[in-house]
């Protein structure tokens, strides 16, 4: 068997053993989709995602286009392409319209709304605003008006933005408001903004689980929102990211189904958000030395992974042989660490005699799954004694 397939045995084996930890009752939602052509070449198809969906019994998501190469002028076409999609899915896909400040953003969230999109979609690196940019007002004024939430970039490529997007919350404090990507770009600043403010909520949709732990010690559980920012994360690794971040941070079953789901389909339907309690996460990981390598291997490699290159540095052999030394040996999914990074090193040693560029992404992406995969379960899987 080649390694693709094996990778995919293994990521199987990884949505099994994962959804088996979801709690009974859970309704899975996914809060952050996109589908469409980006001009970085990343795809996203509602066949590809709705498959997914149906490997992990994701019920719908709020979905959005890319940054499109035909995004001039407005996004319209990209947003009729969307109002499409949801058409022909209309109890899976969650459409929201994205918007472009400098092309009449107002009459373009109008025109969407008025054809049955339900959220707005901002992204202030790609579209190049400030988030103190003015023009937003008219933005949160038109949401709050028509009772829909606005999800909004909050990761990389961005300065902090916390100070803006909290005084944009006390003009519209009515407004629904996702903040992506767990709000890394400024997390400590958005979480002391926004912790325990009820409407406002970040979503999981990112690589790193330390960030994600961070995040949940500073905000409520019922702030904390299921997501894979498909096509770019996918399941089961950003299922497996969320579950094992709300248990490690002490979630109870009831917090975990409103993180999967309970909560953005409450936002979805326009429903009473559950009362916000207090955080749940833990101050400081303890962490064996054997995993904590691991783990800083594959961090050293991850670049180098995510723009499909090979790598010279070696940190994934580094985080390979890490795994496989014997004081790995007694740590719970030992097994599943080592045979994860070991199927992805062998896919990634031809990575870069790989010209197509579809290729290459076909080839990469569930490498990159897998590693993701060893990395959350070494930094999860605390130190004995």
């Amino acid at each position: 068997m080649d390694a693709l397939s094996r990778a995919h045995l293994i990521l199987d084996e990884v949505a099994q053993r994962t959804l088996a930890d979801v709690p009974d009752g859970t309704v899975l939602f996914d809060a952050h989709t996109h589908l469409g052509d980006d001009i970085d070449g990343m795809r996203g198809r509602p066949d590809e995602m709705l498959a997914m969906f149906d490997q992990l019994g994701i019920t719908g998501s709020f979905a959005f286009c890319l940054d499109e190469p035909d995004r001039v002028p407005a996004f319209t076409a990209a947003n009729d392409r969307t109002l499409a999609f949801a058409a022909a899915e209309p109890d899976r896909i969650v459409p929201f319209v994205r918007l472009d400040l400098e092309e009449r953003p107002i009459e373009e969230a109008i025109r969407c709304l008025d054809l049955g999109a339900r959220g707005i979609k901002l992204h202030p690196r790609a579209q190049k605003f400030s988030v103190g940019d003015k023009r937003l007002d008219a933005v949160f004024a038109l949401a709050v008006e028509r009772d829909i939430p606005i999800l909004i970039h909050g990761g990389r490529g961005l300065p902090p933005i916390g100070d803006h997007l909290a005084a944009l919350v006390d003009r519209y404090a009515d407004v629904r408001l996702i903040i992506a990507h767990a709000g890394i770009a400024d997390l400590g600043g958005l979480a002391g903004h926004f912790a325990h403010v009820p409407g406002v909520f970040f979503d999981t949709s990112l690589w790193g689980v330390i960030d994600l732990l961070d995040l949940m010690r500073q905000v409520a559980p019922q702030q904390i929102l299921f997501a894979t920012d498909y096509p770019y994360g996918r399941g089961p690794n950003q299922l497996l990211l969320a579950l094992r971040a709300a248990t490690v941070s002490g979630f109870s079953d009831a917090e975990i189904r409103g993180m999967l789901g309970g909560t953005a389909l409450a936002i979805r339907d326009g429903e009473p958000i559950p009362t916000l309690t207090a955080p749940r996460g833990v101050n400081a990981l303890t962490l064996s030395l054997p995993l904590a390598r691991i783990h800083q291997y594959i961090s050293m490699a991850v670049p180098r992974l995510w723009m499909r290159q090979p790598d010279p540095a070696g940190g994934l052999g580094l985080a390979l042989n890490a795994a496989h030394e014997a004081n790995v040996d007694g740590v719970p999914d030992a097994d599943l660490i080592r045979r994860a990074l070991s199927v992805a090193a062998e896919i990634w040693e031809g990575i870069g005699e790989i010209d197509d560029r579809e290729e290459s992404e076909r080839t990469a992406r569930p490498a990159r799954m897998l590693i993701h995969t060893a990395d959350i379960l070494a930094v999860t899987t605390p130190a004995a004694g």
